[in-house]
C-alpha cells in the first residue's frame, strides 16, 4: 500500500473508532508497518490539518475529533443499495478502492433504520465481477494519472509480444468490458490504448507528463462519455 493510500485509510480508521480512538499498536497490525511508522502517519496527517487528538498511557490510543466526521446524509436504502452494488460490479475500474471507502463513509452516518434496510436489500443482490488486476498495477496507474507523472509499464500485447514502455497517462476507458489506460507512448511515439489487464508491472516515475491533452485521443467509443459532468 502507498503511503497516501495509507494515510488515507489511516484517517478512515481514525475516524471509525469515535471517542475509544485506537491504540498505535493496533494501527501498526492493521498495515503491517512498525509502531514508528504509524507515528510518522499520524504526525503527517495532524500537519495536513486532520484534528488528530491522542490520549496517553494505559487504554490510551489515537482518534479524530468530532469535526472531522460528515454531516448527517439522506439517502434511501434503495439509494445506498445502488452505491454498494455500482462498486461491487466494476471492482476493476479505476479508483474502485477509494469509491468503496467513500460509501462506507456514507453507510456509517445512516440512521440506524435506514441503514439497517439497506444492509438487508443488499443481501439480495449478488455480483460475479471479473476480479480485479493487480492492485499494486492499478495503483501506480492511478497515481500517474492523478499526479500526471510518467509510468513504466511491463505490456504484454494480444499477439504475446512484451515490451517496456514510458507511458504518459491521459486518461482511462471501459469499452468492450475491458478497462483502458489511454496515454502518449514515449516508444511508439504516439497515442497507445493498452489493455490494464495486459499490465503486468507498474511503476510511477519521477518524470512529468508533457501535456497530451484528451482531445489528441480523437473521437470516443460510440456512447463514450465522462463520469461525471461539471461540478456545480
Amino acid at each position: 500500500m502507498k503511503r497516501a493510500e495509507r494515510l488515507h485509510a489511516l484517517s478512515e480508521m481514525l475516524r471509525r473508532s469515535g471517542a475509544r480512538g485506537v491504540s498505535a499498536d493496533r494501527l501498526a497490525r492493521e498495515f503491517e508497518v512498525s509502531v514508528r511508522t504509524v507515528k510518522r502517519d499520524l504526525d503527517a496527517l495532524e500537519r495536513s490539518g486532520a484534528p488528530v487528538w491522542s490520549r496517553p498511557g494505559p487504554g490510551g490510543g489515537y482518534g479524530l475529533a468530532e469535526r472531522a466526521t460528515l454531516p448527517p446524509v439522506t439517502l434511501s436504502p434503495a439509494q445506498a443499495v445502488a452505491l454498494l452494488a455500482a462498486t461491487s460490479a466494476a471492482a476493476d475500474a479505476p479508483y474502485a478502492d477509494l469509491a468503496a471507502a467513500g460509501i462506507r463513509k456514507i453507510l456509517d452516518v445512516l440512521d440506524p433504520r435506514t441503514r439497517a434496510r439497506a444492509e438487508e436489500l443488499a443481501h439480495r443482490i449478488w455480483v460475479d465481477a471479473l476480479p480485479p488486476s493487480s492492485r499494486a498495477v492499478s495503483s501506480a496507474l492511478e497515481e500517474g494519472l492523478a499526479e500526471q507523472r510518467v509510468v513504466r509499464i511491463r505490456y504484454t500485447a494480444a499477439d504475446g509480444v512484451s515490451t517496456t514502455r514510458d507511458v504518459e497517462p491521459v486518461l482511462f476507458a471501459a469499452t468492450n468490458g475491458r478497462w483502458y489506460l489511454v496515454g502518449w507512448c514515449r516508444l511508439r511515439d504516439a497515442m497507445r490504448w493498452f489493455a490494464v489487464s495486459r499490465v503486468e508491472r507498474a511503476s510511477v516515475t519521477a518524470i512529468a507528463c508533457s501535456g497530451h491533452t484528451v482531445e489528441e485521443i480523437g473521437e470516443p467509443p460510440e456512447h463514450a462519455r465522462p463520469v461525471h459532468g461539471p461540478l456545480a
